[in-house]
């Protein structure tokens, strides 16, 4: 059986109370049996990450680098593009859902293109907004979100 794909993305430079969110947005993704997909590098990346793994869980890294020794401690699964930011629309399609925390463009970006490929986008925390996303207060209600879009539910 697939395993379901939750992305989470956000600041390379998190806040502290970012940080503690994306953490406990990764446990919750190893916890719900999922594979966590994301940057592989620092911040919120890196946070979700270490949750993840922390909780036994699967971390695909989507580096934008030329060598996996750039993804974050937490990463198991590191796969090397050598695109730079290019390597967000891989994040956007390999995710079956989103999860954002703070974030720049980066992030603004891999929101756009997963909502142009139709997939649900959950924002936990961040300046950018779209209508089409859904807006969580706590970690665990972003994740039950999250799984709510593999049985269709709303």
């Amino acid at each position: 059986m697939k395993k379901r794909v939750i992305g989470v993305i956000g600041a390379g430079q998190v806040s502290a109370a970012g940080a503690e969110q994306a953490y406990r947005v990764g446990r919750l993704i190893a916890e719900n049996g999922c594979v966590l997909v994301c940057g592989g590098l620092g911040g919120v990346m890196a946070a979700a990450a270490k949750g993840c793994s922390e909780a036994g869980g699967d971390v695909l890294g989507i580096l934008p680098g030329a060598t996996a020794e750039s993804a974050n401690p937490y990463v198991n699964l590191p796969i090397v593009t050598n695109m730079g930011h290019a390597r967000n629309v891989i994040i956007a399609h390999t995710a079956d859902v989103l999860i954002a925390i703070e974030g720049e463009y980066g992030t603004l970006s891999e929101m756009a293109i997963s909502l142009k490929l139709g997939k649900r986008v959950v924002q936990l925390e961040g300046r950018f907004r779209f209508d089409e996303a859904v807006v969580a207060d706590s970690a665990e209600e972003a994740v039950a979100l999250a799984m709510k879009s593999f049985g269709g539910l709303d």
